[in-house]
């Protein structure tokens, strides 16, 4: 593992209390900083300071198996967490709200959205996301919606089909008007926010973060923190912080170059940003690349790897609020990936890595009530690997199996389905 210089030492650094601040960044969302002062925060003695935490193992897998960070987190402040409902979520941006076979234009408009609630409703998907473009003037006021977008008559036609509503937010507008676009957007029955573009770890915005997180609580709204510093147990003190982005996740494969190994990422972070909390990876494609046939393409964009990766990347990454990141039209050409993945839970009853390398592979089991579902990860390099499924009740089970294909390694797309019979007396 080396660093951005190529070499394998790391240093960490506190982000300086910011001095002086503007708008500005990518479409005006941020808050930048210009000037920092000469210390890292700003408090009031006398007062209790941040517990720092090295989780040390001996084996590779017993470190992703680690919730050191959520045990250590502050206890919930949020008293009633019945309304609080993980699940996943039909995504627009990554898929550049491409759907097809429609007679309608696709974009950022009622038509396109009703269709993605459709489809979250036929395949009993809990949310359906509008990401960035439904406001008018995104860097200052959510308060203005497109005309394009009826959000009131959004909201009711999800609500009749039991899908709720997520809206993107980007940090600078969100921040000004928090209490009021919060108040505002519960009442019309929207259920949460993505807010995006923080893209920063300083005291001021730590701060921001447990007021937007305790805000949302206020109104009964999720979080999903994009654009985010790694999590630090914040999930368990506001429960309705469902996901938390901090990672190199898919959306960068809309634009990375071939030289990004983004393969070997994908087994590398299970034992490292993991460690930390949930992450919101944006897996699902169905556009999958071998080895040398990737590019980056913005409006209908692809994974390195095969199908069988994407549908593991549901079981090994632990994300709550877990996005699906394709198109409705490509998911209902791939019926049997999209069974899966509409049924795959987001929450569990219990894990287990049962086993893993940095860097080179992992397999994770995980139980949701009587069912254990379990996902392998490999970089490039093929592997047979024999796990222990002694944790498996009763003497017989049934399997079903995504796999590789036999050509997987030039056709990213080519896996077998298949179901087996598991009888431990007859080994």
């Amino acid at each position: 593992l080396t660093n951005a210089e190529g070499n394998n030492t790391l240093s960490g650094v506190f982000a300086a209390y910011p001095k002086e601040m503007r708008q500005g960044g990518h479409n005006m969302l941020q808050s930048r900083v210009r000037e920092r002062e000469s210390y890292i925060a700003q408090v009031n003695a006398p007062r209790t300071f941040p517990w720092r935490v090295a989780i040390i193992t001996t084996t590779d897998k017993e470190l992703a198996d680690s919730d050191m960070t959520y045990k250590l987190a502050s206890s919930s402040r949020v008293p009633d967490i019945s309304w609080i409902k993980p699940g996943k979520v039909a995504w627009d941006w990554w898929n550049d709200w491409n759907i097809d076979g429609v007679d309608f234009v696709s974009g950022i408009n009622n038509n396109t959205y009703k269709y993605y609630i459709d489809f979250a409703a036929t395949n009993g998907i809990e949310y359906v996301i509008l990401d960035e473009g439904w406001a008018v003037n995104l860097q200052a006021d959510l308060m203005q919606v497109v005309k394009e977008i009826d959000m009131k008559e959004l909201v009711d036609y999800a609500a009749k089909k039991n899908v709720g509503i997520i809206l993107w937010a980007g940090y600078y507008a969100f921040n000004r008007d928090m209490e009021k676009v919060c108040r505002h957007y519960s009442q019309l029955g929207v259920k949460g926010f993505k807010v995006d573009f923080m893209d920063r770890d300083d005291q001021e915005m730590v701060e921001f973060v447990y007021r937007a997180a305790d805000v949302c609580a206020k109104y009964h709204l999720i979080l999903d923190l994009h654009g985010m510093y790694k999590p630090a147990g914040l999930n368990r003190t506001y429960p309705n912080v469902l996901n938390v982005e901090g990672v190199f996740g898919l959306e960068q494969m809309k634009w990375s170059s071939a030289s990004i190994d983004q393969v070997k990422y994908d087994v590398t972070i299970p034992f490292i940003r993991q460690v930390a909390g949930p992450l919101d990876y944006t897996q699902g494609a169905m556009r999958n690349a071998a080895r040398g046939s990737y590019y980056p393409c913005h409006s209908e964009p692809m994974s390195q790897g095969t199908r069988c990766r994407q549908l593991a990347a549901y079981v090994v990454f632990y994300s709550p609020f877990n996005m699906l990141c394709d198109t409705p039209s490509n998911y209902m050409r791939e019926a049997e990936s999209l069974a899966f993945i509409a049924t795959v839970p987001t929450v569990w009853n219990e894990s287990i890595t049962l086993d893993g390398k940095q860097g080179e592979y992992i397999v994770t089991a995980r139980r949701h009530g009587n069912t254990w579902y379990i996902g392998g990860l490999t970089n490039w390099e093929a592997r047979d690997i024999t796990v222990d499924l002694s944790f498996l009740k009763g003497k017989r089970s049934s399997a079903t199996l995504f796999r590789d294909g036999a050509n997987a390694h030039r056709i990213g797309h080519d896996y077998k389905k298949e179901t087996l019979n598991l009888d431990k007396e007859n080994g």
